[in-house]
């Protein structure tokens, strides 16, 4: 058994983003949940509105503090269509991983290091590691985040602190937990906060010490490359990978990528364009797909 201090979560007041964002993030979920079950009949502002027990211009108040833009707009961004020409006009992703794009969504990889545990570490459970780990509010949710001396282990969305400590000690059932804040933890509230301006700082790149076979911590390296507000497809991700033929094999590492949001698997959909399941929820997944597209619109407006 894991030795376990359980200290009480941050609360609203102390999270990392303190503000109408972080506090109503489960109303808009549930608002982007009914959009995305009722999109063939485009439901109206007023019904999405009062599925979340709002009115309408609260809602739309609310909505626009969250994502810089109006609701109507941010649907534009996470439609099928939408989606189908981001990939058909960034096919030219295929090579991004050779040559990199110069903006605001310049490649992850400059400020986010990937060293993978050692064998050891890695098969025991993390025997002998001591984790630090501490609770935030995000544009996204609640979630927690963990880190070894090396860096961060876990970063994962959670319902609450006991389930994101359940998910904590599974992955690391032989670890000594701890229940402190980093300057690690601090690097993530940052970039949490403003993920956009976080690259044009004077911070240091975010160290990740992840447990991970090999081939999964190639394909979540390869994740770092794709620029923000960006969409791509597994086969391209299994072509930067030089297993092109490996797309299903692929797709399960994504599905077990540790680090939330971080580390971007949230940007592959299917070739099809829709977005696919994700570990943290396809509404939650859909919801960073918009506003990223809308924070990156409003960079170049």
């Amino acid at each position: 058994m894991s030795n376990i201090l359980l200290l009480e979560p941050l609360s609203s007041a102390d999270s990392s983003v303190d503000s109408v964002q972080g506090r109503y993030y489960q109303s808009i979920e549930k608002a982007i949940n009914f959009i995305i079950a009722h999109h063939e009949e485009q439901p109206s502002l007023v019904q999405i509105a009062e599925h979340v027990h709002m009115s309408r211009f609260h809602f739309q108040r609310v909505f626009s503090d969250w994502a810089g833009t109006s609701p109507k707009r941010f649907l534009q961004y996470i439609t099928l269509q939408h989606a189908q020409s981001l990939l058909h006009e960034h096919s030219i992703l295929d090579t991004t991983y050779s040559v990199g794009l110069s903006s605001t969504s310049r490649l992850h990889e400059l400020f986010v290091k990937i060293e993978g545990m050692s064998p050891a570490q890695y098969k025991q459970g993390g025997r002998g590691l001591i984790i630090k780990y501490s609770f935030y509010n995000s544009l996204f949710g609640l979630y927690i985040v963990a880190s070894t001396s090396k860096g961060i282990c876990l970063l994962s969305f959670c319902d609450n602190a006991e389930h994101g400590l359940k998910l904590l000690e599974e992955k690391f059932p032989q670890a000594k937990l701890v229940a402190h804040t980093t300057n690690a933890h601090k690097q993530v509230m940052a970039f949490f906060a403003n993920p956009i301006k976080f690259k044009s700082t004077d911070y240091d790149p975010i160290k990740l010490h992840l447990k991970g076979t090999p081939f999964q911590l190639k394909v979540w390296e390869a994740l770092l490359n794709i620029p923000m507000a960006n969409l791509t497809t597994y086969s391209v991700v299994a072509k930067a990978i030089d297993k092109p033929n490996a797309q299903r094999a692929v797709g399960s590492a994504i599905g077990k990528n540790p680090i939330a949001f971080l580390i971007p698997c949230h940007r592959v959909i299917k070739k099809t364009g829709t977005f696919g399941n994700y570990r943290w929820g396809q509404p939650r997944k859909a919801s960073m797909i918009g506003w990223e597209a809308c924070q990156l619109n409003l960079e170049k407006d």
